[in-house]
């Protein structure tokens, strides 16, 4: 089985700091990989190379079996790297299914002149992929800001997959949760890895 992504002698430097030096990994379909490290270890330089945010000084990415450079975020969305940081990137106003559409609405016309929202689309293709994922919400109507922790971090999970997420990295996805909230979001990585998504991991801490 050849890997999903392979990185190839990544190195990042920022002036005379080299962040990252000479890093090799492989991911393989369905595999869930932890990246460790303490603080300023350059994980998180890594995954923004992976992701598009920085371009490294040296190395190579290989992504479905062909040499890739990815040019920015929009180019590692397109091929289907979707990053999820701890700030989930929500909007705390907006319910549910509207997050897991956000930036990317459906729009349907209205008495064919005009184009609306179509709230009716976004809200059944969002059941769809919560009960794909078995993710329970009090409501896909609700808004962000009364959900817990462990939601949050399954509606932007949904929203990945929605999206066609190949490769799914996660930076400390169980931080600032609780004992049971931690649990619901490792058993939510093992359902991704039984669908062959594989999960890279950001963490400080196994």
């Amino acid at each position: 089985m050849e890997p999903l992504l392979e990185v190839k002698n990544i190195t990042k430097r920022f002036g005379g700091l080299t962040a990252v030096d000479n890093m090799d990994m492989k991911i393989f379909p369905g595999e869930v990989v932890g990246l460790l490290g303490d603080n300023g270890a350059g994980k998180s330089t890594l995954i923004k190379v992976i992701s598009g945010v920085y371009h490294a000084n040296k190395g190579k990415i290989f992504f479905a079996g062909k040499e890739t450079r990815i040019d920015n975020p929009m180019h590692a969305l397109k091929i289907g790297i979707e990053t999820i940081y701890q700030d989930l990137a929500l909007a705390e106003n907006l319910n549910v299914y509207s997050n897991i559409f956000l930036g990317r609405e459906k729009l349907k016309r209205f008495l064919g002149l005009i184009k609306i929202l179509d709230h009716d689309y976004m809200l059944a293709e969002s059941r769809k992929v919560l009960n794909q994922l078995e993710i329970e919400v009090p409501s896909l109507k609700k808004q962000i800001r009364t959900l817990s922790g462990g939601q949050r971090q399954a509606v932007a999970i949904s929203r990945s997959i929605y999206w066609d997420a190949k490769l799914l990295i996660m930076d400390e996805p169980t931080a600032a949760l609780g004992v049971v909230e931690q649990k619901n979001v490792l058993n939510l990585i093992k359902t991704l890895s039984s669908q062959d998504i594989p999960v890279l991991i950001i963490s400080h801490q196994l």
